[in-house]
């Protein structure tokens, strides 16, 4: 037991090993334990630069059942280190609740930096890196997607998201028809070997991907600020488009989800409009 208890949290690599900077490799051998997502993983990690530390699984299926026993570990005096298998941990990753647990309990927690791949992507895209908005993975459902999308087009700046491969095509889909043929960067495997910075505007990506037999990879996705399509319409045109809609037996709420969709404009701009 090292005296003091502390939580360090300690980001790790995206890909290229030679990110990792001394402090983190410091805090990590100072660790009374280290807590990863995937041990494999990670030991790979700590074996490359000769870190002899336990390890234990914490990730998101056990994270409320393990919180606070480690907390009360912290408590005691154990210094115990929290990664992820790449990058921040609780970016998109668990930790949260160990986290609020200790600070809840004023222990001490210290962050120790590392790479982001959300901001590494959004420096490289091109696009205007202010305000941008990080909003995680995209719901794996289309319907949830499309939600996530007309969230995203509200915003009117910069997002950055993240996406499986596997879905990679059918979420561009749901984003090009939803926020329109916005610029976008995809950012593939990023400080790899194989890394690759994609961009043009969405449909342009997707006769890109389309060609693929496969597209492999960590991605992460840049958008552009959705569309503002609301000035080839005016305000009567407006009314008389939901009017149609109420008509045909649409729900208030739907119509207006549905005018804000098809002219890129906000629901709360077609609402004061309307209202």
């Amino acid at each position: 037991m090292s005296g003091t208890g502390k939580l360090l949290i300690v980001g790790t690599p995206i890909g290229n090993l030679s990110d990792f900077p001394p402090r983190a490799i410091e805090a990590l051998k100072s660790a009374d334990l280290i807590l990863c997502e995937d041990t494999r993983h990670t030991r790979k990690l700590l074996t490359h630069f000769g870190i002899e530390r336990p390890v234990d699984s914490f990730h998101e299926h056990n994270e409320d059942e393990k919180a606070e026993t480690f907390a009360n570990r912290i408590a005691r005096g154990e210094i115990i280190a929290l990664v992820s298998d790449a990058g921040m941990p609780l970016v998109s990753d668990p930790g949260y609740r160990l986290v609020r647990l200790a600070r809840e309990r004023q222990l001490v927690v210290e962050p120790i930096p590392g790479p982001f791949a959300g901001v590494v992507a959004l420096v490289a895209s091109g696009i205007a890196p202010l305000p941008f908005t990080f909003l995680g993975f995209t719901p794996h459902r289309h319907e949830a997607r499309l939600d996530f999308y007309r969230t995203l087009a509200e915003l009117g700046h910069t997002a950055v998201v993240y996406e499986s491969p596997e879905r990679v095509v059918a979420s561009l889909e749901d984003a090009l028809g939803v926020i329109g043929d916005v610029e976008v960067t995809m950012a593939r495997e990023l400080t790899k070997l194989h890394e690759e910075l994609l961009n043009g505007t969405i449909s342009e990506l997707l006769a890109n991907l389309r060609e693929r037999d496969r597209v492999y990879g960590e991605i992460t996705l840049v958008f552009g600020a959705a569309k503002v399509r609301g000035d080839e319409a005016s305000p009567e045109e407006l009314k008389a488009e939901f009017q149609r809609l109420r008509d045909e037996g649409m729900r208030r709420n739907d119509a207006v989800k549905l005018i804000a969709e098809k002219f890129g404009l906000r629901k709360n701009d077609v609402y004061r409009l309307l209202l």
